[in-house]
């Protein structure tokens, strides 16, 4: 698991845009991004043992939050040939063995393309397909057309990449007026230096930033 270190001049700086001490467990979703097996598992085109510690955090939140009533969505990055799903074929250069790893290993099916078995998923639960890092900017529109749909207005957000796939769908989510939390021990990159990054970046503009044990206060005393 990553060693967080958020300055406490950037906590009192972001404060005064993004601060949250409550939630509203209707109009609260838990999105948590992409915590596929293409992502967590060893030997994966990117598996990532920090994705998979944080596994359990994200579970304890997921319980918790649905047991409060909030609304949990899953998104699982994924890949399509067809347009207008499709990527540029400049952005996944397929000539690259890597990249045509990458991208059979998210077409929807396949076993690598799947929440990991580890994640508590309900039936309950919403399950996104995403086609772009941030969950706001796929063509289908599939996130915020759920989230209207509930009257959400908070989002709370934990998965992987902390610094790609979250950051992206927080910073549109604050961008398109919701409030957002990003919870600094359920999100996970590949290195303690991008974590650390992207926390900054969301801490002072875009997001209020706390860890696993402040929303588990807030919502267990619902």
């Amino acid at each position: 698991m990553h060693a967080i270190d958020l300055p406490d001049w950037a906590v009192a700086r972001g404060s005064q845009l993004n601060r949250f001490d409550a939630i509203d467990p209707l109009r609260t979703a838990l999105v948590v991004i992409d915590m596929q097996t293409v992502f967590l598992a060893p030997g994966e085109v990117f598996g990532n043992p920090n994705a998979l510690a944080i596994a359990p955090q994200v579970n304890r939140l997921v319980a918790a939050m649905r047991r409060a009533g909030c609304t949990v969505i899953w998104t699982r990055q994924t890949t399509s040939p067809e347009p207008p799903l499709a990527m540029p074929a400049w952005q996944y250069d397929l000539s690259i063995p890597h990249v045509a790893r990458a991208v059979e290993a998210m077409l929807p099916g396949g076993p690598s393309h799947a929440l990991h078995p580890a994640m508590d998923v309900a039936p309950g639960d919403v399950i996104l397909n995403k086609y772009r890092y941030s969950a706001f900017m796929c063509p289908a529109g599939a996130l915020r057309a759920a989230l209207e749909e509930r009257g959400i207005e908070m989002l709370v957000i934990a998965g992987t990449l902390t610094n790609v796939c979250c950051e992206g769908t927080a910073r549109d989510g604050n961008m398109l007026g919701y409030k957002v939390i990003v919870v600094s021990d359920a999100t996970a990159t590949i290195t303690d230096a991008e974590h650390n990054a992207a926390l900054l970046n969301l801490r002072l503009t875009f997001a209020d930033v706390q860890d696993t044990a402040s929303l588990m206060s807030m919502v267990e005393d619902l």
